[in-house]
């Protein structure tokens, strides 16, 4: 499904039908001011968003593209395949400080996987007040995720007529499910194309004539009623609506009075949901059509008070569409009254478009309360720009957000529209404010995110990643460099992204006594901005250059006073740095480079640990004629740590003991506590020790050592030759038993608490029979959790595995046995995101001469 915001691009029919009616009963059914629908996108790891509704896709532009890696709750809802609930901002921040930090408002949302046919086409979005309590409600969670799973089984239909469910483009912007209009200012009608006719309220009636004859019934008597001279335009919309492509901004058209009309248009439902998709069924265009007519014009008794007002008064919709203004706003915004009906604010008054403006108007948008904030005006023709500047220069603007509009007071500095309440959130200044306040938000907008999530990026890549995705678009870069410091005398490049192809080989390896930007920014200790390329070529005389025009920003990277290497930022065009920009990117460098040095000790450390851990695990396991053993371990993934998992087959008197065991923690310490914990179980076991006492011994042990550390572990002395096993538990995973047969049960075995928590533990043993053919697996609770998800639920889906795996063919001369923990863990091993180490043992037992169990 691939579709473009634009009406001309844009797929026909069903898609955008499917996904903004699903949306609308979403947000109605939690109570939600806005929401949106993410899907895949044709970038692996990449959601886009499809449609979002109640809220303006420009403000919004930063989350129209998510990374499934990146720590963000749409991300996890998909990976996770899990709704999750964020009840107010206060839950928000403790779960999610990245979304917190970069929509700093206050609200609640809630966030569905689209699931269909066992696949994942994206996530459905919606944003609602925070809770009272700060509580979730469970039937809320259910129905949202109710209408995701409908969503889900609707794409599966289109997609298996044909129909392939990705999106590459824009967002379709829709306005929130509608509110009770008031009176006399919208209507609201209705055409269904599979009879012709129009239905309409008593308010479109009256905005097209006054009488239900004048309105008619057929869609053209429709458009003739509502805008004579604009007939064909609003024809035109119904049919591209009709066919599943509404409008995406409002329709301006004028009524026969000459007066502005602004039309909105809705397709209303989509194919119906059936096992067997058909060209003929239910659902196909044409769609019915639901639409709103506004008269934002003035006309009402309230209208001629609110132009009466000292105060500025003007109002706009959730999409940002200007629907009122009288007349003193209209002189303190600078713009005449007709000029800015029907625009988008920050168009209608261009000056409103820095970033600073547009996030207070976010969390107008976002936020329950009203929010106050200073703008300043252009200077006027004729005035010299200067400190001298009174405070009239400077507007004070008082948002208060509502259901459908959000009604906004303007007065001059000094002045507050809401007698003596503060500015939330905003400093008043006295006579004058300074413009590099308001400058300043805008450079640490986006940057905030930065800071945050160059705390969870632990490798040289994941930094880099983190500055392309955060840095680049806070600031409009377009090209990225990073280049790190080698045995303090080479700069070498670790990371490109956006100059050409080969350009940047030149620089690679270059020494710090070179004459370049960035070897000077480094070894200077500054950062050094050019604004054009002529800048760049002037001070650089012969230096090679990417590109005729851009302005280029070098930013050395010095962590504690230790040099680490240069970041280049590359811009299309020229342009000039502002001094908090300057200060704000020198800053942000620091933080970089303390993420990278970071990183540069991770990888000595986990190079450390993963050499210790290998030197721990057994490189070959203990036999014995009647049996065959099979073990994998898989580090996580996430951070460089590895864990302390271990798995071991040991020879204990005429029997073999099977041993798997988990150190809480991860790196170095853990590793080291893991090789103890192994050293001594061995031990034990080829001393032939009964199970409980090697467990009982070994909790001892581990309690004298006092690492600061536990450890689960599962223990099973085998006799290979009658299959008699005693097995002991100490806070492990119950082990799994699959039947010569096929069948898979989950065994039920006691056991004690975790290694090194009670010297006094005692743990029981449980007689099993091992028959031959049949499989005994034991695991680390890794291959079984799943962020969000039930552990018990993980080990299901781990039997279910065992079971389905017996009746799989084995390939000819290979080990049935080393093919089966390849599938157990092939899920595991493929994953983008491992949390945990993974360690599996598996067990099974050949027959012994004249033993026909089994056979």
């Amino acid at each position: 499904m691939h579709a473009s915001a634009e009406r001309a691009d844009r797929a026909p029919g069903a898609p955008t039908a499917v996904l903004t009616g699903a949306l609308a009963d979403a947000i109605r059914a939690l109570g939600g001011f806005a929401g949106g629908v993410y899907l895949r996108s044709g970038t692996p790891g990449v959601l886009r968003m499809a449609v979002l509704a109640g809220l303006p896709g420009t403000l919004f532009r930063p989350w129209w593209q998510l990374h499934l890696d990146r720590p963000f709750p749409a991300a996890d809802a998909f990976r996770l395949g899990t709704t999750i609930v964020l009840p107010d901002a206060t839950d928000t921040m403790r779960r999610y400080p990245q979304l917190a930090a970069g929509l700093p408002f206050r609200f609640g949302s809630v966030y569905a996987p689209v699931t269909g046919a066992s696949t994942t086409y994206g996530v459905l979005a919606v944003l609602r007040p925070p809770a009272p309590d700060g509580t979730e409600a469970l039937p809320e969670r259910e129905r949202v995720a109710e209408l995701a799973d409908e969503l889900g089984a609707a794409l599966a239909v289109l997609e298996k007529g044909g129909t392939p469910v990705a999106w590459d483009d824009d967002p379709v912007c829709i306005r929130p499910p509608a509110q009770p209009a008031p009176a006399g200012r919208i209507g609201r009608f209705s055409w269904d194309p599979a009879d012709g006719t129009v239905s309409a309220d008593d308010v479109v009636r009256a905005l097209a004539g006054g009488t239900a004859r004048a309105l008619g019934a057929s869609p053209q008597e429709f458009a003739a009623a509502v805008t004579p001279d604009d007939a064909h335009l609003l024809l035109a919309a119904l049919r591209e609506a009709a066919d599943g492509s509404p409008p995406p901004e409002p329709l301006r058209v004028r009524a026969a009075d000459g007066g502005l009309r602004l039309l909105e248009l809705r397709t209303v439902g989509g194919p119906e949901v059936s096992a067997e998709p058909s060209p003929s069924a239910a659902g196909s265009p044409p769609y019915r059509v639901d639409g709103l007519v506004v008269d934002p014009g003035p006309g009402s008794a309230a209208d001629g008070a609110a132009g009466l007002l000292p105060d500025g008064v003007f109002a706009f919709d959730r999409l940002g569409v200007v629907t009122y203004v009288n007349p003193r706003a209209a002189e303190l915004l600078g713009r005449p009254v007709e000029e800015l009906l029907g625009q988008l604010l920050w168009e209608g008054v261009p000056w409103m478009d820095p970033p600073a403006y547009k996030d207070h108007l976010r969390a107008a948008l976002l936020s329950p309360e009203p929010v106050h904030f200073q703008v300043r005006r252009p200077s006027p023709a004729g005035h010299v720009p200067g400190p001298q500047r009174s405070a009239g220069d400077w507007l004070t603007l008082s948002v208060h957000p509502g259901p459908d509009l959000l009604t906004c007071r303007v007065v001059p500095l000094g002045r507050m529209a809401d007698t003596t309440e503060a500015a939330s959130g905003t400093p008043l200044p006295g006579e004058e404010e300074s413009a590099a306040h308001v400058a300043s938000q805008a450079a640490e907008y986006r940057p905030i995110v930065l800071a945050i999530a160059l705390t969870e990026a632990v490798t040289a890549r994941q930094v880099s990643e983190v500055v392309m995705r955060e840095l680049l678009p806070a600031f409009g870069s377009r090209r990225l460099a990073i280049y790190l410091l080698e045995e303090d005398r080479h700069l070498y490049l670790a990371w490109e992204y956006g100059f050409p192809q080969g350009f940047l080989s030149d620089f690679d390896g270059v020494s710090l006594d070179a004459r370049l930007p960035g070897v000077d920014a480094l070894t200077g200790g500054r950062s050094l901005f050019f604004e054009s390329m002529e800048q760049l070529a002037d001070a650089y005389p012969g230096l090679a250059l990417d590109a005729e025009e851009g302005a280029r920003a070098f930013l050395p990277l010095i962590a504690s006073g230790r040099p680490v290497g240069c970041c280049i930022l590359g811009f299309e065009r020229s342009r000039t740095f502002s001094t908090e920009e300057r200060t704000v990117l020198t800053a942000l460098a620091g933080l970089i480079a303390q993420a990278l040095e970071r990183a540069r000790r991770y990888v000595a450390d986990d190079a450390l640990a993963r050499g210790l851990q290998e030197a721990l695990l057994p490189h070959r396991l203990s036999t014995h004629p009647l049996t065959e053993t099979a073990g994998r371990y898989l580090p996580g993934t996430q951070g460089m740590d590895v864990g302390g998992d271990w798995y071991d087959v040991v020879e204990s008197g005429d029997g073999l003991a099977l041993v798997i065991g988990d150190v809480q923690g991860h790196g170095v310490q853990a590793a080291a506590t893991m090789g103890q914990l192994r050293s001594a179980v061995r031990a034990f076991a080829l001393g032939d020790h009964p199970p409980d006492q090697v467990l009982s011994s070994t909790n001892r042990l581990l309690i004298d050592l006092d690492p600061g550390q536990f450890a689960s572990c599962c223990y099973i002395r085998l006799d290979p030759v009658t299959g008699h096993a005693l097995a002991v538990r100490a806070g492990h995973p119950q082990p799994l038993l699959r039947h010569p047969d096929g069948r898979a049960e989950v065994l039920d075995l006691p056991g004690g608490v975790v290694l090194g928590v009670d010297s006094r533990a005692t743990y029981p043993v449980t007689e099993l029979c091992l028959e031959p053919g049949a499989v005994l697996a034991l695991y680390t609770d890794g291959l079984v959790e799943r962020p969000g998800a039930d552990i018990d639920d993980g080990v299901e889906m781990l039997r279910v595995a065992l079971s389905q795996a017996a009746t799989r063919p084995t390939t000819p001369g290979g080990s049935s046995l080393e093919i089966l923990a390849d599938l157990l863990t092939d899920r595991a091993r493929h994953a983008i995101d491992r949390p945990d180490d993974i360690a599996l043992l598996l067990a099974t037992r050949r027959a012994a001469k004249g033993d026909t169990a089994g056979a």
